[in-house]
């Protein structure tokens, strides 16, 4: 997957409790969970990538990759997953910041 913008900011509380098989009331308190959680995980993601630590790389992106994907944030579930993948191969050419970037700001737009 390239590398996209994404925008979640409109998202429908109501679609997503439909599409992840849940009740309407807790789709508040588990976005609240999954942005509380992920931050601590961008926040290792990001030292990670720094030190260019191909496994904690890896593991960081894993993470992110299935909260992301449990909620159906299927581009932030996407750009992680392509982390994962680079950095299991130790991939020295890949833009690990450019996805860090894109996945970062992904999730900051998730209300």
């Amino acid at each position: 997957m390239p590398l996209i913008q994404v925008d979640y900011s409109d998202l429908d509380h109501e679609d997503m409790a439909n599409e992840i098989g849940v009740g309407f009331k807790h789709v508040p308190l588990l976005i609240a969970s999954y942005l509380e959680e992920t931050q601590s995980g961008l926040i290792k993601l990001d030292e990670s990538i720094s030190k260019r630590d191909y496994e904690s790389i890896r593991s960081d992106a894993h993470f992110i990759k299935g909260s992301s994907g449990n909620l159906k944030f299927v581009e932030v579930y996407e750009m992680c997953k392509e982390l994962e993948l680079a950095a299991s191969e130790e991939n020295e050419s890949f833009d690990y910041e450019g996805y860090f970037k894109a996945v970062k700001e992904a999730i900051a737009t998730i209300k």
